[in-house]
């Protein structure tokens, strides 16, 4: 068994949406779309699902975030 080990990469949360859901950039705000996100494997294998869960993560944490300022 071969074992390829996939490097870590940072990309903003742009790049994801625009790769998965375009259509969804206007309805999201410059610093959700700037949040640096970490994925373990990298971008080019990222799933669909796994894009959504991210991009709904990030809207949660800018909104909990303004809440406390």
């Amino acid at each position: 068994m071969i074992f390829v080990e996939m490097e870590m990469e940072t990309v903003k949360l742009s790049q994801i949406v625009m790769k998965w859901f375009p259509d969804m950039m206007p309805f999201l705000k410059q610093n959700e779309l700037n949040s640096l996100i970490v994925l373990r494997d990298g971008l080019s294998i990222l799933e669909q699902e796994d894009a959504m869960e991210i991009i709904q993560y990030s809207i949660c944490e800018h909104q909990s975030s303004a809440l406390l300022h």
